[in-house]
């Protein structure tokens, strides 16, 4: 139970991100009619990953629904560490 929470806050987190980036891009015109069909894909994979590991673990299928939600989660945790390596190290990329 405590894994399907913490992995549900995970993907939560990644999609503010991306919902953000997606309202910066209205704002600001970047997102169109010519990659708004992308757009569209990203965020209906978005609301069913979330929604339907949510309704699988509510339906008792625990297996399933942290299968679901790692396939968000795993890429979310690998990038945040990677970004926080990069802010910590601070390497040269000359």
């Amino acid at each position: 139970m405590t894994l399907v929470r913490t992995l549900l806050g995970i993907d939560a987190a990644a999609a503010l991100v991306i919902v953000y980036f997606f309202l910066v891009g209205l704002a600001d015109g970047s997102v169109s009619s010519f990659n708004g069909g992308l757009w569209f894909a990203t965020l209906a994979a978005l609301a069913a990953i979330l929604g339907g590991g949510w309704l699988l673990n509510a339906k008792g299928q625990r297996r399933a629904a942290v299968a679901l939600l790692l396939v968000l989660a795993v890429p979310s945790v690998l990038f945040g560490l990677f970004t926080l390596l990069i802010v910590i190290v601070q390497p040269r990329w000359n």
